[in-house]
């Protein structure tokens, strides 16, 4: 297994882990977000997306052949696209007041990042 498919399922488990820690906090209503709770905000869960696209990506990292490493392509490149959606949507100031971004928020973004460069790197080679 090459070093590109060792450090792409790192960074998977990376944005797995994430989607469950601390993405956001507002201090004057005293609500902490992850990617999994939302609850009284209509963010919705962007966490799920995250934990499918990631857990897609890692099954597709361990498939050897040329013909998996492009969709390993397209599933990275949308988790990370999610990703920075994600910090866009959670980090942005809204009526005034700018919550604080927690590490998962950036954690998820610089992880699923190194993914997509995983698979860029990733040439396919077969089993032995």
């Amino acid at each position: 297994m090459s070093k590109a498919r060792i450090f792409g399922l790192i960074s998977v488990v990376i944005v797995i882990i994430s989607a469950f820690l601390p993405w956001l906090t507002v201090e004057s209503k005293h609500i902490m977000f992850t990617g999994l709770n939302t609850a009284g905000s209509r963010f919705g869960e962007p966490g799920k997306l995250n934990i499918i696209m990631a857990v897609l990506t890692g099954i597709l990292f361990l498939v050897p052949g040329k013909v998996a490493p492009r969709f390993t392509l397209f599933t990275a490149a949308f988790m990370a696209v999610w990703a920075f959606r994600n910090f866009l949507l959670f980090s942005r100031c809204e009526m005034g007041e700018c919550p604080d971004r927690g590490m998962g928020l950036y954690l998820s973004l610089i992880a699923a990042i190194a993914a997509f460069i995983c698979v860029l790197f990733n040439n396919g080679e077969k089993k032995d």
